[in-house]
């Protein structure tokens, strides 16, 4: 997923504030979810929630303002109520934060582990 670095991700010194890369992949994972058929909103309406449950984040060299970066998420491995991506932020095929991502899938009501809705768990397993 392509973005670009606006002054608003910035600290004062025009280096992008570490919490940001986080939202950057959160967008990523979106992505993926809509790339393959669904979306945050229509997973909410089911009674299904999608949380972060483990994140393992390494930064190696800071992005700027201007920059124009690609997010990636990739599938790792996936559970009944689990999924792991890797995800990796980049400046011109460098990278800058990688990080393992573990997410939960929840009932939204009792916030309890609840198996991949069937589609979901179909692309999962295809």
């Amino acid at each position: 997923m392509p973005l670009r670095v606006y002054i608003e991700d910035t600290d004062a010194g025009g280096i992008v504030y570490y919490v940001n890369y986080l939202k950057y992949m959160e967008r990523a994972r979106s992505e993926w979810l809509r790339h393959h058929g669904f979306t945050q909103r229509e997973l909410l309406e089911a009674g299904i929630q999608l949380v972060v449950h483990r994140l393992e984040c390494r930064y190696a060299k800071p992005a700027r303002l201007d920059d124009e970066l690609n997010v990636s998420a990739a599938v790792l491995s996936y559970g009944r109520c689990r999924l792991s991506f890797v995800q990796i932020v980049m400046r011109d095929g460098e990278p800058l934060c990688e990080a393992r991502v573990d997410i939960a899938c929840l009932d939204a009501v009792r916030l309890k582990p609840t198996p991949w809705p069937p589609a979901l768990a179909a692309v999962l397993n295809g």
